[in-house]
């Protein structure tokens, strides 16, 4: 029996004990904070999109940052191999707007119980409290772990699953790549992915916790809308968060690589379903409903309260007059502001306040069939270590899966004579 120790208890680390375990490893996971799973038990706001339905094909899509390196992976572990496992350890699940699959509870927690309770089945050995310091080698092959206490852990195959550099605060602090980086890899420069983002307005303060459901936002660079994407915002003291900008918080971080000194807008349409005509006469409508108040007391079943008086400050509208008195022009005015709500992106929060990072161990240094590194004989990677990252839908936590599955079992197969998986 060969033994295994996996580098990190998070998604990919637990799926590659379980698919390593299952295939006659003797499995270890260390795991430097109290628990595991603590970053896969606060995804989805702590619901868990555990994975996607979208066919392979889409779900690479879905994957810019490197993910036709998970072709391999996808087909030997997809989504219905996620769903299926979790439904045998007892974990129901249902599938939401595109596509995006959760526990039918709506407890990331469940996710994680699950992989417990196939821990305890296939007798996995958890230390946690144990950070591992270095990778051991000898020739050119893994011999095993050194953690914290000079504790040495020795071992046949070594699987890295450390995560990236976002949410530290649930050990994902990016030692994986500094002890990748010591036995011989490359680390492609780490960025945020999936993050929110900084405004230049000062008065997005004023709409600070302020959620959105069924709106647009569209990324205006040099005049011409480059991204956009429909569905549900946030508003923070800083800027901009929520599903839909952590959508296009890739795209946005790209152009603020590339053009640091030009503009790039972020639009907000508030009523995306309507057209400028529709609109149009649904404010007309109101105004006649509310044809004795003061504009500023006539939108309150158009607009959440707390955007009612920003709409129209940036409309220059003056919002003691009558809606009587509007004029055409005036109600053109406040239809601008309301399918374009104008924002000067400034900077994306910092890669530790990411959900994804994007960046980490080359992918052209792994073998996408079986995860082993092309350069130590034993060593293995999967999931958010690896350069791989992407939208947010369940695709990220599938490659995650994925590529664990695959880890775990050419580790647990591989061939310490001729030293291949």
């Amino acid at each position: 029996m060969r033994n295994i120790i996996v580098v990190g208890g998070g998604a990919a680390g637990m799926m590659a004990a379980v698919s390593a375990s299952q295939n006659g490893g003797k499995v270890i996971v260390l795991e430097k904070m109290a628990s595991l799973g603590r970053k896969l038990s606060i995804t989805g706001k702590g619901r868990c999109n555990i994975t996607n339905i979208a066919e392979k094909e889409i779900i690479i899509k879905n994957i810019p940052g490197n993910g036709a390196f998970i072709y391999s992976s996808l087909h030997k572990f997809g989504n219905q191999d996620i769903i299926d496992f979790l439904h045998h350890y007892g974990v129901m699940t249902k599938i939401e707007r595109g596509g995006r699959v959760f526990p039918v509870s709506d407890q990331a927690k469940d996710v994680v119980s699950a992989f417990l309770k196939a821990f305890k089945d296939l007798n996995i050995e958890v230390v946690t409290g144990q950070q591992v310091k270095r990778i051991l080698t000898h020739n050119g092959k893994v011999t095993g772990v050194l953690a914290n206490n000079n504790v040495k852990y020795d071992a046949e195959a070594v699987i890295m699953t450390t995560g990236g550099s976002s949410y530290p605060g649930t050990g994902s602090s990016g030692d994986g790549y500094r002890m990748s980086e010591a036995v011989g890899h490359t680390i492609i420069p780490l960025k945020p992915s999936l993050v929110p983002l900084e405004v230049g307005e000062d008065w997005i303060r004023e709409l600070q916790g302020l959620s959105l459901k069924n709106v647009s936002a569209s990324v205006i660079f040099a005049g011409k809308k480059v991204a956009d994407d429909f569905g549900e915002m946030l508003f923070t003291h800083y800027g901009l968060s929520g599903p839909i900008i952590l959508s296009l918080s890739k795209k946005v971080a790209e152009l603020l690589n590339h053009h640091p000194n030009e503009e790039i807008l972020m639009e907000i349409n508030l009523k995306p379903a309507l057209s400028a005509e529709i609109l149009d006469k649904r404010i007309q409508r109101d105004f006649e409903k509310f044809t004795r108040k003061q504009l500023k007391n006539s939108l309150s079943e158009l607009l959440p309260a707390k955007l009612i008086n920003v709409v129209i400050d940036l409309a220059h509208l003056d919002p003691d007059k009558f809606v009587h008195q509007i004029t055409k022009s005036e109600r053109v005015r406040l239809q601008e502001q309301i399918t374009k709500l104008t924002f000067t992106i400034t900077a994306t929060r910092p890669v530790s306040e990411a959900i994804v990072t994007a960046g980490g161990v080359y992918v052209k240094e792994i073998n996408p069939k079986t995860m082993e590194s092309k350069i130590v004989k034993g060593l293995f990677f999967a999931g958010e270590v690896i350069d791989i990252d992407g939208y947010t839908g369940g695709f990220n936590l599938q490659a995650a899966f994925s590529t664990g599955y695959v880890a775990g079992y050419n580790a647990a197969k591989y061939d310490y004579i001729s030293g291949e998986a």
